[in-house]
């Protein structure tokens, strides 16, 4: 007897066997040598839905086959065909696994394992509900993939949405921030010439009535002027248009170029203006933190009564340097001082003393914001104030001799007398105005509207400027190319200022880079005086 049918006759007689075959969760069959049944258990007879007669000791595979068959378990077809395909393929292979669909609607999965000349058996197991689980899942699957699809086309279109919106609001900031700068344009040119002629004025009319009546127009357009300086600088941080460039400089000089900016505005309402400190290498936009001093010091010198003083200082504070503007004004309450860089907030002592719109330290903020430099306050009511900016110090970039204190002395109008100064500007009204101001500080003035009217009257024929005033915007080239073409006229040599209404940061750097100084549009009297004295090296 071969093991296997040692091994069947062991099951059959073996009551133990038996049982633990009826226990096991799937059902199976056992066959000998010559394909019929020994024994099958319960759950074989039942999952297969078959008669009892088919269950019996020694039933023929063929005929359990026969009746799957004629059941239609087996597909469509002959039976005895399908019966037979079936027994040769259990007969020749060693195992098979099959699929199926019973009459009861139960899907099973058939094991066969036979060994040639030795027997076979025949296994089931019901996968229904595995078969209803990963159908599940898959319709699961197939509807996230849906939903996901369905989320993904309707971010792509929100964010094809957004980004047309953020194109649009761009456009839009843009045409505002270039609408403004023309607009500014325009309305500083008219502007710029009234301020020249009430200079004129105010100077011609000194010491009579008159005099207090130019004082009055010319502190009126001065504050027109601040309030469209100070909404074009808003709008264009707003529209991004602000953009940092930082350098290595020494604080210290520019600090005293801002001393001599201010110095003439100072002395006028009889305040001590003064700068100190040691030179230090810093690192910044060096124009853009130039604007937040002059803010600070412009506030400073506001809001000090005549008599007062103003100190702006630099020193070493570890890795940085602490600019400080100090002054002995009115001072702000500890718990105002977040409302003073709010747009249009003024304080009530501070509206008392000066007129303007409470824009320029919401001007400090945002360019500090952009610079990533701290500012600290610290103020007394009725004492005075100290706005600190840290800027980074850079290291080895040595330590020179402080500079002197001393603040420039006024200086008399006849230190310009005999001054050469070609005027150039494309606006008549302007050159007009300009040349009565100069003429009257005792300066000898040519004046054209462009580089062609120059040649064509020979202007520089026997006539050699000492100076030239050259607006940025001509007609048919820029200021700082025709300063050039000038250069070239004269010999090479030709100390230049350049007059402008335009504000922006790139501007002032190019101009610097050609050497040439800025003077923005309207023209103050103190300031150009100031920088025809640097500038001419007359400065007495």
């Amino acid at each position: 007897m071969t093991d296997m049918a040692a091994s069947l006759q062991t099951v059959r007689a073996d009551p133990h066997l038996r049982a633990a075959l009826e226990h096991l969760p799937y059902g199976i069959a056992l066959f000998d040598s010559g394909l019929n049944l020994v024994l099958a258990n319960t759950i074989y007879r039942v999952g297969l839905s078959l008669p009892p007669a088919l269950v019996a000791e020694g039933t023929p595979l063929d005929a359990i086959l026969l009746f799957l068959a004629r059941r239609g378990d087996l597909g469509p077809g002959t039976p005895d065909v399908l019966a037979d395909q079936r027994r040769r393929l259990i007969a020749h292979e060693p195992a098979t696994l099959t699929q199926r669909q019973s009459v009861l609607g139960r899907h099973l999965e058939i094991h066969t394992s036979s060994m040639p000349g030795q027997g076979l058996v025949i296994s089931f197991s019901d996968v229904t509900d595995r078969i209803k689980a990963e159908a599940a899942l898959e319709q699961i699957n197939h509807t996230l993939e849906e939903r996901v699809d369905d989320r993904t086309r309707a971010l792509t279109l929100l964010n094809a949405e957004l980004e047309k919106a953020r194109a649009k609001a761009d456009a839009a900031n843009h045409e505002k921030t270039r609408f403004l700068a023309a607009a500014s344009h325009d309305l500083l040119q008219p502007l710029n010439a009234a301020r020249l002629y009430t200079s004129t004025l105010f100077e011609r009319t000194r010491g009579t009535p008159m005099a207090d009546i130019a004082a009055s127009i010319d502190a009126s357009l001065n504050a027109v002027e601040d309030i469209m300086s100070t909404l074009l600088d808003i709008s264009r941080m707003d529209s991004g248009a602000l953009k940092v460039t930082l350098s290595n400089f020494n604080v210290l000089d520019l600090l005293k170029k801002i001393e001599i900016e201010f110095q003439p505005l100072a002395r006028e309402k009889d305040i001590n203006l003064r700068v100190v400190g040691a030179s230090l290498i810093v690192r910044s936009d060096r124009l853009l933190l130039a604007r937040v001093i002059q803010n600070l010091v412009s506030n400073a010198i506001k809001y000090t009564r005549p008599g007062g003083r103003v100190l702006v200082g630099c020193r070493k504070r570890g890795k940085n340097v602490r600019l400080d503007v100090v002054d002995t004004g009115i001072g702000i309450d500890r718990h105002q001082h977040n409302l003073i860089f709010t747009e249009f907030s003024r304080l009530e002592p501070g509206a008392r003393i000066a007129p303007g719109l409470g824009l320029g330290l919401s001007i400090v903020q945002r360019i500090l914001a952009a610079l990533d430099h701290p500012m600290e306050i610290d103020s007394i009511v009725g004492k005075g104030s100290r706005f600190s900016v840290s800027v980074p110090l850079i290291s080895g970039g040595g330590r020179l001799e402080p500079i002197k204190e001393d603040a420039p002395q006024p200086q008399p109008h006849s230190q310009f007398t005999g001054l050469n100064v070609l005027c150039v500007d494309n606006e008549r009204n302007i050159l007009d105005a300009m040349s009565g101001l100069l003429e009257n500080w005792g300066c000898e003035v040519r004046t054209a509207t462009s580089l062609k009217e120059i040649a064509q009257l020979n202007m520089l024929e026997g006539w050699v400027p000492d100076l030239v005033l050259m607006d940025y915007h001509l007609e048919q080239t820029s200021g700082l190319d025709a300063i050039e073409w000038l250069k070239q006229i004269v010999g090479g040599h030709l100390p230049s200022i350049l007059v402008t209404a335009d504000r922006t940061p790139a501007v002032r750097r190019l101009a610097e880079t050609r050497g040439t100084a800025v003077l923005n549009k309207p023209v103050k009297p103190a300031p150009l005086r100031a920088l025809l004295a640097q500038v001419s090296k007359r400065g007495g």
